[in-house]
């Protein structure tokens, strides 16, 4: 059907491309919203579900303004150009044709099948007919509707079952391990005279030797693998690895190569995103080596089923995965804080196992807090697969880590993908808050050897959105007020040490060394009658947001009571003074990154 000039019109006026940043147009506004809303991927209509801007800013860089969307560039602009799309209609019938097929291979009885592909084909013929929605977000809703109707917990169970125990007999068998450990004349030159420097030529290729292997998909997809030889294997380890991410790489994981020191020997914490049943079996054997030179390795499954992709109850269930996991850590926690995820990487499991909170290839949107704050945590990122690669590369938007892709290329190829983080990103390592808690309790020592009393002053710092400068300068008109009033006395005024790029996990990891150092006096949480002292040295009236407010308000000081009433535990001589703990009651848990009770944003959305 063609569109009449003023239906062009329209769609110029609206039309948006990936450099389109929110506020210019109210049309192109509602436009984008609808995307998301449609797509179930806006915060505010769906906040327990989409993870907030703070959240993702936690893995994507975005400027200010700008809005992520979990797909690749041309698809966002295949579906806010408004225009009848080849391109998008291709994806839609293969989503279509996957669940289909699963139909005709599952269902056996007539009618059953006969009903199920109606639903399936109404379901889907009203999902893309605005052309708005994210193909793998109409592949979920259509697996959710077959999972319901058949009661199948799994569709692909058996053939997942049956791809890892094939990989598991191929790396087990002579042939495999007589070349994996294999070594000819070319492989070394005179060059390497030492131990040492034949060790780091043999990490590399055994380690590319692997790499190969991880996109050799007839390991997995049939039973060739029985008749493999050794030669066989050999062959398939000269397989060209190509790929601006060889290098980076290699110095990413410290290793060294036949003709080049890269000479970055520190151990990473590295995020492993998994793809496929079988693919992780070779996987897992990458991984193992990594772990022998001292990395640790933090390995994503999916939630639940998606076609063959690795689920995190795979690991329990299946019982040649859960064996190549023997040791491992599987953390379920969804909203691990960043104390017991901190307390979680120091642990001894070098492998960690955790869901990504999600039934789709890759969906950041979507990701649980405990996956979003491990992303942070870590020294990079490997995903795996051309399905993800399309996630991290074909986009215009850098993320807060470094980014690896392992995947296959023409003509079976291994192709190694990088993109380095945001050059603006500002990360705080735990380390680096430790040593900014140190020097706190440094100077905390000195006052006490001076005979001074150390007070500790809690308040509103964030938890009035958009009122940040004016807290802290609340706190710092009144802590100088103190000061002057008070002798002998060292007081900790916490909105002098916010930094840019800090956010509400790093301030309470930092605090909460300092508060539990047994060296606090007297720890005051902010009154009321402290606000109204401050407006009026400022000469000001107190605003209406700030009426009645006091640190009982506060997300940051409700968690900090809890914190000093431990402390007042091992530490009685220590004096808490301020609103009563009975009333610190109403501020339940950060939202992830802000320094705010998440209901707070709910609030006060736009």
């Amino acid at each position: 059907m063609k569109r009449n000039e003023n239906d062009r019109q329209s769609i110029e006026d609206i039309k948006i491309t990936k450099s389109y940043y929110p506020g210019k147009s109210p049309q192109k506004d509602a436009w984008l919203t609808t995307f998301y809303i449609e797509n179930h991927l806006d915060y505010y209509a769906y906040p327990y579900d989409v993870a907030s801007p703070e959240q993702i800013r936690f893995m994507v860089y975005t400027e200010e303004d700008e809005r992520y969307y979990p797909c690749s560039d041309r698809m966002f602009e295949a579906i806010m150009s408004r225009e009848q799309s080849a391109f998008l209609q291709k994806k839609y019938n293969e989503v279509l044709q996957k669940i289909l097929n699963l139909l005709d291979r599952l269902i056996e009885e007539k009618e059953e099948k006969s009903y199920l592909e109606y639903l399936i084909r109404i379901k889907h013929k009203h999902e893309t007919k605005d052309e708005i929605m994210i193909p793998s977000r109409i592949e979920k809703r259509l697996m959710r509707i077959f999972l319901n109707r058949t009661q199948i917990e799994d569709p692909c169970m058996s053939e997942k079952n049956l791809r890892n125990l094939r990989v598991r007999n191929a790396l087990n068998s002579d042939a495999f391990n007589k070349a994996i450990n294999y070594l000819d004349g070319s492989d070394l030159d005179k060059s390497h005279k030492t131990l040492a420097q034949i060790r780091k030529v043999v990490e590399c290729l055994e380690l590319k030797r692997l790499f190969s292997l991880s996109v050799e998909s007839s390991l997995w997809e049939s039973d060739a693998a029985k008749n493999y030889t050794q030669d066989d294997y050999i062959r398939l380890f000269h397989k060209p690895i190509t790929g601006n991410g060889i290098k980076p790489l290699l110095n990413f994981l410290g290793i060294e190569d036949k003709h080049k020191s890269f000479g970055n020997a520190q151990t990473k914490k590295i995020l492993w995103l998994a793809n496929e049943a079988g693919e992780i079996m070779v996987d897992l054997a990458i991984i193992k080596f990594l772990t022998k030179l001292g990395h640790k390795i933090i390995i994503v499954f999916k939630e639940g089923p998606l076609f063959t992709k690795i689920a995190f109850y795979d690991a329990q269930e299946d019982e040649t995965l859960s064996k190549e996991l023997e040791g491992a850590l599987l953390a379920t926690e969804k909203n691990l804080s960043k104390n017991k995820l901190l307390k979680t990487l120091r642990g001894d499991n070098d492998i960690i196992v955790i869901p990504d909170g999600t039934r789709e290839k890759l969906n950041l949107l979507l990701t649980s807090t405990t996956f979003a704050r491990i992303f942070k945590e870590v020294d990079g990122v490997i995903s795996r697969g051309k399905d993800q690669k399309q996630r991290f590369f074909d986009t215009h938007f850098q993320f807060t880590q470094d980014i690896f892709n392992i995947s296959k290329a023409g003509e079976g190829s291994v192709s190694i993908s990088y993109k380095p983080k945001h050059p603006s990103v500002l990360k705080f390592s735990h380390k680096d808050l430790e040593k900014k808690a140190k020097v706190i309790i440094n100077q905390m020592h000195e006052a006490k050897k001076k005979g001074m009393t150390v007070i500790f002053y809690s308040g509103i710092i964030a938890s009035i959105p958009g009122k940040i400068q004016m807290a802290k300068k609340i706190m710092s008109v009144f802590i100088e007020y103190l000061k002057k009033q008070l002798d002998m006395t060292f007081i900790i005024n916490p909105s002098e040490y916010f930094e840019p790029g800090m956010d509400a996990d790093d301030l309470m990891y930092m605090w909460e060394i300092v508060q539990t150092s047994g060296l606090i006096d007297i720890w005051r949480f902010q009154s009321y009658d402290d606000i109204v002292k401050a407006f009026q040295i400022m000469n000001n009236k107190v605003p209406p947001e700030w009426v009645g407010k006091d640190a009982t308000f506060s997300t940051g000081c409700t968690k900090e009571m809890k914190v000093a009433l431990e402390v007042l535990e091992k530490h009685p001589e220590m004096q808490i003074i301020g609103p009563s703990k009975e009333k610190f009651m109403r501020r339940n848990e950060y939202g992830i990154g802000m320094m705010h009770d998440k209901r707070l944003a709910e609030i006060v959305q736009p």
